[in-house]
C-alpha cells in the first residue's frame, strides 16, 4: 500500500510526536533530557522505513536510502544513548533545567516537540529521494554515496578517538588534540554536515530534488552559530581555559585543515 506525500508526511509527525511525548516521560523520572537527542535519531529511523515502505518510487532506491539513514542514525544513537543517557545529564540541559526551574518539565515538553518537528523537517529530502521513479541509479546518486561513507565513517571515527581521549583519567581537564581533533576543533560536527550534504548529489535531476539543499543548510547554520560550536566553545573554556584557548589559536574551527599558528 502506498500513500501521497502529505499524508506520509502527516503520519511521520504523528509518530515523532508521540515518541518524543514518551521520551519527555521517560526524562521527568530519569531527570536527564539527553535522551532527547537519542530519540531524534530513532525518530529518523522510523521515518525512514515508513517513507521506504508506503512511498512511491523505485523499491530498490527507497531501501537504499533508509539503509542510508538507518546506519547512520544506529551508530550516533547508540554513541549518544552510552554519553547522554547512560552518564549524567548534558551540561545543555543542566543549564536550561536550572535557568527554567519549577517550570522545567513544561518547557522540555515543547522543546521535546520542536524536536519531532525537526524529525520530520529532516525526514523531507528523504522523502522527495524515495519518490525518484528511475529504475537505475545514476552517477549522481554513487557520488552520493561515496560521500556518505565518508561523512558516516568520519564523525564514527572522530566519536572514538574523542572517547578514547577521555577514558584515561589524566586527561579530564585536557583538550584532546589526536587524530582528527589535530584538523579540526570538531570534526564530529563537520561529518555530521557532511552526511546531510550526501543526499544533494542524489537530488539532481530529481523532482522537488532543491530540497535536499534544505538540511545541509539548517545543520550549518545549527552548527556554527546556535547550539553547536558556540556552546561546545563556551563549555571548553570555561573547563580547560588556557589550554583550549591555545588550541583554538591553531586549529580550525569547523572544517579540518593542518594546524597554523603557535601555541602561545
Amino acid at each position: 500500500m502506498t500513500f501521497n506525500p502529505l499524508t506520509l508526511v502527516l503520519y511521520g509527525w504523528i509518530i515523532a510526536a508521540v515518541l518524543m511525548a514518551a521520551l519527555w516521560g521517560v526524562q521527568r523520572v530519569r531527570r536527564n533530557a539527553g535522551i532527547v537527542d537519542v530519540g531524534w535519531c530513532v525518530g529518523l529511523i522510523l521515518l525512514a522505513f515508513l517513507y521506504a515502505v508506503a512511498a512511491v518510487g523505485d523499491p530498490d532506491r527507497r531501501m537504499l536510502v533508509a539503509a542510508m539513514v538507518g546506519l547512520y542514525a544506529a551508530r550516533l544513537g547508540g554513541y549518544l544513548f552510552q554519553n547522554r543517557v547512560q552518564a549524567s545529564e548534558d551540561a545543555r540541559y543542566e543549564t536550561l533545567r536550572r535557568w527554567w526551574g519549577d517550570r522545567a518539565h513544561l518547557y522540555f515538553f515543547f522543546f521535546f516537540q520542536f524536536q519531532a518537528l525537526g524529525i520530520v523537517v529532516f525526514s523531507l529530502p528523504l522523502l522527495v529521494l524515495m519518490q525518484n521513479p528511475r529504475p537505475t541509479f545514476s552517477l549522481w546518486e554513487l557520488v552520493g554515496l561515496l560521500v556518505w561513507l565518508g561523512a558516516v565513517v568520519g564523525e564514527g571515527l572522530a566519536d572514538w578517538q574523542l572517547a578514547r581521549f577521555k577514558s584515561e583519567p589524566g586527561n579530564r581537564w585536557k583538550t584532546c588534540r589526536e587524530g582528527l581533533w589535530r584538523y579540526s576543533r570538531h570534526p564530529n560536527y563537520f561529518f555530521e554536515w557532511l552526511h546531510w550534504c550526501a543526499y544533494v548529489p542524489m537530488g539532481v535531476g530529481v523532482p522537488g530534488g532543491w530540497i535536499t539543499l534544505l538540511n545541509p543548510a539548517i545543520m550549518l547554520v545549527f552548527l556554527l552559530w546556535v547550539s553547536g560550536i558556540p556552546w561546545a566553545e563556551a563549555q571548553a573554556l570555561a573547563t580547560r581555559g588556557e589550554d583550549y584557548r591555545a588550541y583554538q589559536r591553531t586549529t580550525s574551527a569547523f572544517i579540518p585543515w593542518f594546524p597554523g599558528g603557535e601555541e602561545r
